[in-house]
């Protein structure tokens, strides 16, 4: 266990060049609760917050968005073509075919503002922020425009990763809105929230259809619901503590919610019932060492794990190879065969698919 988590940090520290949370940086936002604790936060993110500028944004998304997760290619990770349990349609290569103009997916790669520049005239340095500010499609991105994030029943549009825009079907709202697939869903709620919290002393003069006018919760209701909704069910993972720590080595602040999830429900309340954090008991699920080349890896996971199946990327399931109980939230797999594996996983009710790279 301790060789495994050393081989962890020194990956994450030689490969991304990063830094972890500074002894004391949240000191001031101790035993509070509620919008006091989000004003402390945003003091705390404030500080030491530089502009890079809008056209530094590609060099941060070097490390902050580099695919060593799906593809483990170093790609930019783009979470509007990503497919996490599959081949990526396409990719892009960092600072290689940045838009320009489009017509269609693949053509180019942008930066999408997951809270609309046009919400803040562009103006900096919210237009130039690492955090909310991510690499996406130029197409879908255009798609997507500035609609708010929601949940959407009857599509009329359909990204080719599974994203897509059409009426909202959560309680609460029923204009055109835009749903990310799940698996980055908490990653764009956390970063909705961070802006919540980063410009608290600006957002109440702003408009746009979520915003509620107000400098502490910020956004109606049924976004907030929203976003809880989708920050419990879809947990931190491994990519976003990387991100995070190098937007902070690229800008000097943190977001917050990544670094400490449970302030999400410390400051905003759901109204919604049956929302916990229960629903998902594969978020914690890791598999290592991603790529392989000795033909094993470990699973861990915070819950037991039931099952364990593989496919190639064809789908043809694969047999002969040896699984190992260590426990009831470990496992170790060998004599795997080369190539690219799909590891479909399952503890009770929920499963999940993780890609292997085999060398």
């Amino acid at each position: 266990m301790k060789k495994i988590g050393l081989i962890v940090a020194l990956v994450l520290v030689g490969c991304i060049g990063i830094s972890q949370i500074p002894p004391g940086y949240y000191n001031t936002a101790s035993g509070l609760t509620g919008y006091p604790l989000k004003t402390a936060l945003k003091t705390i993110i404030t500080n030491g917050h530089t502009d890079r500028g809008y056209g530094n944004l590609y060099s941060g998304y070097v490390t902050a968005d580099a695919d060593n997760f799906y593809d483990n290619d170093g790609s930019v990770l783009d979470m509007y073509s990503e497919n996490p349990s599959g081949v990526d349609n396409y990719f892009y290569t960092h600072n290689n075919r940045k838009c320009g103009n489009y017509n269609s997916e693949d053509d180019c790669y942008n930066r999408e503002h997951l809270m609309p520049q046009s919400v803040f005239s562009s103006a900096s340095p919210m237009k130039n922020d690492i955090h909310f500010v991510v690499p996406s499609d130029g197409y879908v991105n255009g798609q997507r425009s500035n609609l708010p994030f929601g949940e959407v029943t009857s599509t009329t549009w359909t990204s080719q990763n599974g994203s897509k825009k059409g009426p909202c079907s959560f309680p609460g709202y029923s204009n055109l809105v835009f749903e990310p697939i799940d698996e980055f869903k908490g990653d764009i709620a956390r970063c909705m929230l961070y802006f919540a919290t980063r410009y608290e002393s600006q957002v109440s003069s702003w408009s746009w259809g979520p915003l509620n006018g107000t400098s502490n919760q910020v956004y109606d209701q049924w976004f907030v619901n929203l976003l809880v909704k989708w920050h419990l069910q879809d947990t931190v993972n491994q990519r976003e503590i990387v991100r995070n720590n190098a937007s902070y080595t690229y800008q000097g602040n943190r977001n917050p919610f990544i670094d400490h999830p449970e302030w999400v429900t410390q400051i905003w309340t759901s109204t919604l019932p049956n929302v916990s954090v229960s629903e998902n008991r594969l978020s914690s699920l890791t598999i290592f060492p991603n790529p392989t080349v000795n033909q094993s890896v470990q699973i861990k996971n915070e819950f037991p794990i039931d099952a364990v199946s593989i496919f190639t990327i064809l789908g043809k399931e694969v047999s002969g190879y040896i699984k190992e109980n260590n426990s009831g939230n470990s496992m170790e797999i060998s004599g795997l065969p080369a190539g690219i594996l799909l590891l479909k996983i399952t503890s009770k009710e929920n499963t999940v698919v993780k890609k292997l790279v085999v060398q």
